[in-house]
């Protein structure tokens, strides 16, 4: 029996005006970023222990939205519905499903969303989204790991059906 299940892989896809996306890139990013933790939720739901937990990582773009990245942010508030739907459907069996709604990490994805989203070089586009933070920094890796750690462990026991922003302030 599975215990935990935490979907975290995804993709960024371009940026680029509605009018101007390539169909094509918006069908692969949806295609990783929801269909994947759509199989995932499908498969480990079904083998999970009555009181597991499953992790959905979105974004802070599953609670906001930016010009330019349309395929992004529809995959990235498409988990949440899942999530809702995941959430009320497990809760008879005491399985929790969140997500969680990381703003920028300070990781190599992030960095390359970052100089493809404002033309800068690494430094000057990490100081560019530094002031978009309230808390003026990104989350470190670490951080994110432990918000993980937290929602799947009994730390989290009556905690279902939540949207955990995890963006220094972003989303307020």
């Amino acid at each position: 029996m599975l215990d935990i299940a935490f979907a975290n892989a995804g993709i960024f896809g371009e940026v680029n005006a509605i009018v101007d996306y390539d169909p094509d890139t918006f069908d692969r990013v949806l295609a990783v970023n929801v269909k994947g933790p759509f199989l995932l939720a499908k498969h480990a739901l079904a083998a999970m222990r009555d009181g597991g937990s499953m992790i959905i990582n979105s974004s802070v773009v599953g609670l906001t939205a930016d010009p330019g990245i349309a395929a992004y942010a529809t995959s990235k508030h498409a988990v949440v519905g899942l999530m809702r739907t995941a959430a009320k459907e497990m809760a008879p069996r005491g399985i929790r499903v969140n997500t969680l709604h990381p703003g920028p990490v300070d990781n190599a994805f992030q960095h390359t969303i970052e100089v493809t989203a404002t033309g800068r070089d690494e430094d000057g586009a990490t100081a560019f989204f530094d002031d978009m933070i309230p808390l003026n920094r990104h989350a470190s890796p670490d951080e994110v790991a432990s918000a993980v750690l937290f929602l799947a462990s009994d730390e989290s026991r009556f905690l279902t059906g939540a949207r955990i922003p995890l963006d220094g302030g972003m989303s307020v």
